[in-house]
């Protein structure tokens, strides 16, 4: 995509994802011009953004605000990241502010679901919808909630943990101190346990190629289901029957318009789509499910970012 024009007031993006940091300059109505990709570095984040916001904006003309997606709890009434795996609390503590003293720049920051959540609304999956909720799949689950065309996050910043809704009472103990939340059968991390204590058990899952792949993830899984492995089927579908049991808790509850799917694990496509949907279908109150959309996500990777910069947009006119 081109830059924005120069005379434009454009906004950046930026999602600080596992162990990358990925920024961009996004025109106010959402086009993606420049980009830039670095290794996250946790400890000096302030000094790395500044650093990419300084390089962008040399390409670009006025930059209305920056908008930044986090990995973990934030409380935007407060400015504060409240937990993140993939940031040192000497860095969580005085984030917003250090990033706006030394860019000069006004900022917001963001859960980086509920900013995929809100590019995926703008932009995205989500476009022409007014309620709409969000469901991002990878190392982690994530979800985001939005009513009547504004994100809700409810009473301290923390809506949408799907998660950690219960699948199984009896499951695997969860990192939340909970036991068989979603997350722990769904996440990327947990398919592949799943699937390796399958192969350890079952002899006749040998014939799979996973079975001669000691390291292989999730994203590998989604391309041998591609590719007709029978085991990779099983599990993705599975995969599918569990995120759709979660898919029609949120139904039942939010009567909700459109449910968005993204994340790392939806790469399977309709391998995983279908059984989400089918078992969405199977639990979920029937007039609800009926009034339901549920869709994968449109923009990839570049959700977080266009809805960070996005909210950053709306934030000045709110």
């Amino acid at each position: 995509m081109s830059t924005p024009p120069k005379s434009e007031t454009s906004f950046i993006g930026i999602d600080l994802c596992e162990a990358k940091l990925r920024a961009a300059i996004v025109s106010g109505e959402g086009v993606i011009g420049e980009r830039r990709e670095a290794a996250l570095q946790p400890e000096g984040v302030v000094e790395q953004v500044a650093s990419v916001v300084s390089d962008l904006r040399a390409a670009a003309g006025e930059i209305g605000a920056i908008g930044i997606a986090i990995p973990g709890l934030v409380n935007r009434q407060s400015d504060r990241v409240i937990a993140s795996r993939d940031l040192p609390s000497t860095v969580r503590e005085n984030l917003h502010a250090e990033v706006m003293k030394a860019t000069g720049l006004r900022v917001e920051l963001e859960n980086d679901a509920n900013a995929a959540a809100y590019g995926e609304y703008k932009m995205g999956a989500g476009s022409g919808s007014r309620n709409l909720f969000y469901i991002t799949i990878g190392d982690g689950i994530g979800g985001a909630i939005i009513l009547d065309g504004k994100l809700w996050t409810g009473a301290s910043g923390f809506a949408g943990e799907v998660g950690h809704i219960t699948i199984d009472t009896e499951g695997s103990e969860c990192e939340c101190g909970n036991t068989g939340c979603l997350e722990t059968v769904a996440s990327a991390p947990n398919i592949v346990r799943r699937a390796n204590e399958r192969l350890n058990r079952d002899s006749t899952s040998s014939l799979s190629k996973l079975a001669m792949n000691k390291d292989f993830t999730a994203g590998d899984m989604a391309h041998e289901a591609k590719e007709g492995d029978d085991f990779s089927l099983m599990m993705i579908e599975r995969t599918g029957k569990y995120i759709g049991t979660g898919v029609a808790s949120v139904i039942n509850l939010l009567n909700i318009e459109r449910i968005v799917l993204g994340g790392g694990v939806m790469q399977a496509g309709d391998l995983i789509l279908n059984p989400i949907i089918q078992e969405a279908k199977r639990r979920a109150f029937q007039p609800c499910f009926e009034a339901t959309q549920i869709l994968a996500a449109a923009l990839g990777e570049d959700a977080a970012i266009v809805g960070a910069a996005l909210l950053a947009r709306d934030a000045a006119t709110t």
